[in-house]
């Protein structure tokens, strides 16, 4: 092995990033994606200034999609519009909030038992163990004990949501720990914290980046689960707690809309999310590629 295997394998990889992004936005589904994703983003910042937070009680009760009101009032006179645009807030804060919760325990806990062989041991058994759980029963019960907030909801979500991501970190890093370079790194005497993290970690950023789309997804429909459950934050707008409402108020079978703009809003995040997941890592796939 000689010396410059470990500045090269880096070098490779640093180019390979704006082609790779520029393949992706190149792709219709994958700008399309990319293109929602954004706009709810966007929605999610600009909340105060597209629409009032929703409150008190209004003379429209029920009225369906209309000019005054897009997406229809609920039996409160509440504009479903503005809960919606409120909600997309709270749900894309939990979901990426718990994401990188998920993402930061999931990487450290895959990359350690990738090139450790002690740590890969116990992390394995952990992990297994964690996958096995009955996920949404334990989740139901601790957010029913703790008390309901954005924030519980989000380190519940998140501490749940780790096993997979540490599988999927694994897996990808004991296939590059495997590689010459590696070898070549211990042979020039880098430590296993160098190697970890300036050897490993920059070949999985790819596979984190898909986990960050898929996680953040699912994390945003664990939280409606667990708002229409009536386990959500009281005092925050989110789409499963407006499917709670329509749920209690008994409206759901006259006032579709109520339960309609919220699924919808559920579906297109999660639906994009997806999908640009999918498409970055076809793209990012050499063999998807001719590579």
């Amino acid at each position: 092995m000689s010396a410059p295997l470990m500045p090269e394998t880096a070098a490779e990889a640093a180019p390979t990033a704006k082609p790779a992004w520029r393949a992706f936005l190149r792709q219709p589904s994958g700008l399309l994606a990319a293109a929602v994703l954004a706009v709810m983003t966007l929605v999610a910042i600009a909340a105060p200034l597209i629409a009032d937070e929703p409150g008190g009680t209004g003379a429209d009760v029920l009225q369906g999609p209309s000019g005054a009101h897009w997406f229809g009032t609920d039996d409160l006179g509440q504009d479903i519009f503005a809960q919606v645009v409120w909600g997309t807030r709270t749900s894309l804060m939990i979901g990426v909030a718990a994401s990188l919760i998920a993402i930061v325990l999931g990487t450290a806990i895959g990359l350690a038992s990738a090139h450790f062989r002690p740590v890969d041991a116990v992390g394995t058994v952990v992990t297994d163990v964690m996958l096995a759980l009955p996920t949404l029963p334990l989740m139901i019960m601790l957010a029913a004990i703790v008390n309901p907030s954005v924030w519980t909801l989000t380190v519940i979500i998140g501490v749940f949501a780790w096993p997979e991501v540490a599988r999927l970190i694994r897996s990808q890093g004991l296939v590059v720990s495997a590689m010459p370079y590696i070898d070549g790194a211990r042979v020039l005497g880098a430590s296993g914290w160098r190697i970890v993290t300036r050897e490993i970690l920059p070949a999985v950023v790819p596979l984190i980046v898909v986990s960050v789309l898929l996680t953040a997804s699912r994390a945003v429909i664990s939280e409606a689960g667990l708002s229409f459950l009536g386990l959500g934050d009281p005092d925050s707008w989110s789409w499963g707690r407006i499917l709670l409402n329509a749920q209690r108020s008994g409206v759901v079978a006259i006032a579709w809309w109520q339960t309609l703009f919220p699924s919808l809003a559920i579906l297109l995040l999660v639906l994009a999310a997806t999908v640009a997941g999918m498409r970055f890592n076809d793209i990012r796939d050499p063999r998807r590629n001719g590579g």
